[in-house]
């Protein structure tokens, strides 16, 4: 069979109703999603609630015993299926934690035209897929060239098939948790850190990092320059927790124009003083040189009215462990979420740390940021412009 190359399939069809993964949470909910690429958002599970390996073969074809004892072993349960267009029925209805084709002897090329068409629907493309083929090179390029994600023959070991099955998974995890314009841990990735560090008791500190006027800025250039800035934030805040605290700090894509970074307690205000003086020089070079000069250009809000907008600035939330106990990552997320809002009714980019303790807020209860000198605390704050 010749396999068409990957880039000349056809489109993708449209998301079933239901099946789109959801987008950027609300602030203050950025960690309530619960679907996830741990759970597989969507995936369909049985009447006693595993979750399915769909297997495509002929009638005849027994389920290689390799997948099926690594299936029972991880409690998932082998639901058999026969034909291309079954397969992507039952697929489209609710993702499956994964896919198997046997693309062996006679049922080769329906296998991996099968393998062809789950990886061209976007829906079903992110499902980790299996191909079993008969031994041979030639066979396993074939497979791979239809898109499976990892191949197995009848001569591969139960160990090896184990060890290949649950490596499939865990990249296809991955993957999932990934944003895809900047390459970063997404929520359920920052659920698991934040939860972690809360268990082993570390002392640390949620920077909830926002931009202000990027709404305007994305309607004014285009969504490529949007995302252009947003991959810029990304790797700024990449960069600078890493440069920092190294392996100790973690950083994360929200969705939009929202992160959220985890650094060692001690590292905040340093960090996000880092943070907001490197964006400062950074933002200005994202504009034309006629706004740049100016300042500000000229922009309609949602009511149709114009009015003068400034350029980008960072608006930086911040909440500890110094004087306060979390039940839950969602807790953090949303006094990170509280404090950003209250940054972003500053002007310029600045970074408000939380100093209140749990009987609720008391005075010179919020740090806000200079980038010069120690930072203070009380009324007064200031800014980097």
């Amino acid at each position: 069979m010749s396999v068409p190359p990957r880039e000349t399939l056809p489109p993708p069809s449209a998301h079933p109703p239901g099946g789109a993964r959801p987008g950027r949470p609300g602030d203050g909910a950025l960690l309530g999603w619960r679907g996830g690429a741990a759970t597989g958002y969507g995936e369909r599970i049985d009447a006693v609630g595993r979750q399915r390996v769909l297997f495509l073969g002929s009638p005849a074809a027994a389920v290689p015993a390799a997948l099926a004892g690594w299936a029972d072993r991880a409690g998932l349960v082998t639901r058999r299926v026969t034909g291309g267009d079954a397969l992507m029925h039952e697929a489209l209805r609710g993702r499956p934690r994964l896919a198997a084709v046997d693309a062996r002897g006679a049922h080769r090329e329906a296998g991996l035209r099968a393998c062809v068409r789950i990886k061209a629907d976007s829906y079903t493309a992110i499902v980790p897929t299996l191909c079993v083929v008969d031994p041979g090179a030639g066979a396993l390029a074939e497979a791979f060239a239809a898109g499976a994600d990892e191949v197995i023959t009848e001569a591969t070991g139960e160990l090896e098939a184990a060890a290949r099955l649950t490596a499939m998974l865990r990249r296809a995890e991955r993957d999932l948790g990934v944003h895809p314009t900047t390459r970063l841990p997404g929520t359920p990735e920052l659920e698991g850190e934040l939860t972690r560090r809360l268990a082993a008791g570390e002392p640390f500190a949620a920077c909830y990092a926002d931009l202000d006027h990027f709404k305007e800025f994305n309607d004014r250039y285009g969504y490529n320059e949007g995302d252009r800035v947003i991959r810029m934030v990304g790797r700024l805040l990449h960069d600078v927790v890493k440069g920092s605290v190294g392996e100790a700090g973690f950083v994360g894509h929200i969705g939009g124009d929202d992160f959220l970074f985890i650094v060692p307690l001690e590292s905040a205000v340093e960090v996000c003083a880092a943070i907001v003086e490197t964006f400062e020089l950074l933002v200005p070079f994202q504009y034309s040189d006629a706004d740049r000069r100016a300042g500000y250009y000229f922009g309609k809000d949602r009511r149709g009215q114009l009015h003068r907008v400034p350029l980008m600035s960072l608006s930086i939330g911040v909440a500890t462990t110094d004087r306060r106990r979390y039940a839950s990552a969602l807790q953090v997320s949303r006094l990170a979420s509280e404090m950003k809002s209250y940054a972003k009714t500053l002007p310029g980019s600045v970074y408000a740390v939380d100093r209140r303790g749990e009987a609720g807020p008391q005075r010179g209860g919020v740090e806000r940021g200079p980038v010069d000198g120690q930072p203070e605390e009380g009324p007064r704050a200031e800014e980097r412009r």
